[in-house]
């Protein structure tokens, strides 16, 4: 964070790739990247970057800690997590939707707990508080749709891309919460004193987003 560079956190898999495309369609390109090989760190002296692949439910936490300037998150891990990071633009990739999903003959009982599994317990709770709807978390790592199917759950909270995975499971979106993609973030520290340089950056990926 001294040398000049803006480093960079990208999400590994297919998700950062397309993400990186963005940044060197706006002028941010590194060659080095593209060669296939087990390197994490990349960086460009002609352009003043440095990049590095993390898990992407990682990125958050490297640019809240200050060892990434900048990221890019899902707006799902950001909701959940809340890390305390600038939200500088949407990068439109990585469509898809928070959303509650149960069996297709389910009907709510308000008059019991609704037993809700999910990865993502802390949107779950903001969003049944909302609807005043006391609720049971049963936190699930991987799965998810089996928890109705086998009783466990009344109710699953999920990312949804196309719904294909729910229909072929006997599932169907009850609600949509909230839409996810992929987001540029930055460390607050670091757009402090390179505020010039971040501010660019966001302007130039947005408009490739265009």
């Amino acid at each position: 964070m001294t040398d000049g560079f803006i480093n960079v956190a990208l999400p590994k898999g297919r998700l950062g790739d397309r993400v990186y495309g963005i940044f060197e369609r706006a002028g941010y390109g590194c060659p080095e990247i593209q060669i296939k090989n087990r390197r994490l760190i990349f960086e460009s002296g002609q352009n003043r970057v440095r990049y590095f692949w993390v898990k992407p439910s990682d990125v958050a936490i490297y640019v809240e800690k200050g060892a990434a300037d900048v990221g890019v998150a899902g707006k799902d891990i950001l909701l959940e997590y809340r890390p305390d990071v600038y939200e500088l633009c949407d990068l439109k990739e990585g469509r898809c939707r928070m959303a509650v999903a149960a069996r297709a003959d389910y009907q709510d009982d308000s008059s019991v707990s609704l037993r809700v599994a999910t990865k993502f317990p802390n949107i779950a709770k903001r969003h049944f508080a909302k609807k005043s709807r006391e609720i049971e978390i049963i936190k699930l790592n991987g799965s998810i749709e089996l928890a109705p199917l086998l009783g466990l759950s009344d109710v699953i909270v999920d990312i949804v891309e196309t719904g294909a995975t729910l229909k072929e499971n006997g599932l169907a979106v009850v609600e949509d919460i909230v839409d996810i993609s992929a987001r540029f973030i930055s460390n607050k520290a670091s757009f402090g004193f390179m505020q010039d340089k971040i501010l660019q950056m966001s302007a130039q990926i947005r408009e490739v987003c265009r």
